[in-house]
């Protein structure tokens, strides 16, 4: 059951998307070329892969924003992505809030073979891109909590969104924490990740 928490932040994706961005942004800029080889907390991934998996993500939340369509096959990167890699997503990022700025009324979008309604995909998407913030933070070797209020909202989201059946394949099974640990950390506990 959904409750009134879960519903705000199911409903008020663009807004959390823009929360979201706000953060991962300060994360971006930590970023310095010599650390695009180093290890993040997503298995099997340097900070390359992570970006250049940010960058599809960008893309695909983009398109459903001005298309109502997402193509589920990777985009390659273009250009020297290593060198441009933070220029890129910043790129992504703010072109992407201004899509769904754009928007106006509900928007259904397809994916596959499914629809979704456009809130629920922007407050998917404001997740992820809030936990590949905090995955950036850590990869550049700095504590970075994602802001409470922001965490608390994608607590709320995140059980309805990350299901049994995304693990292992798409994150790791949660982390056991403290439920007093601050909101970041059990976010980011409930996604697989240890802070």
């Amino acid at each position: 059951m959904i409750d009134e928490r879960g519903t705000t932040a199911l409903l008020g994706g663009v807004e959390l998307l823009e929360r979201a961005i706000g953060y991962t942004q300060g994360s971006l800029a930590l970023i310095t070329a010599d650390r695009l080889a180093d290890p993040t907390p997503c298995a099997d991934w340097d900070l390359r892969d992570l970006l250049a998996h940010m960058q599809d993500s960008l893309v695909a939340l983009t398109d459903a924003a001005e298309i109502g369509q997402v193509d589920l096959e990777s985009i390659e990167p273009t250009g020297d992505f290593a060198a441009d890699a933070v220029a890129a997503i910043r790129g992504r990022v703010c072109h992407l809030l201004g899509a769904w700025t754009q928007v106006d009324g509900p928007r259904q979008v397809s994916i596959g073979d499914r629809t979704l309604s456009g809130s629920v995909l922007t407050g998917t998407g404001a997740l992820e891109v809030a936990v590949h913030g905090w995955d950036v933070a850590q990869a550049c070797g700095h504590d970075r909590p994602i802001p409470a209020a922001l965490a608390e909202d994608l607590l709320e989201l995140a059980p309805l969104v990350v299901r049994a059946t995304d693990r292992p394949d798409l994150f790791a099974d949660p982390v056991a924490i403290s439920p007093l640990a601050r909101p970041s950390d059990q976010l980011v506990a409930h996604l697989g990740r240890v802070s």
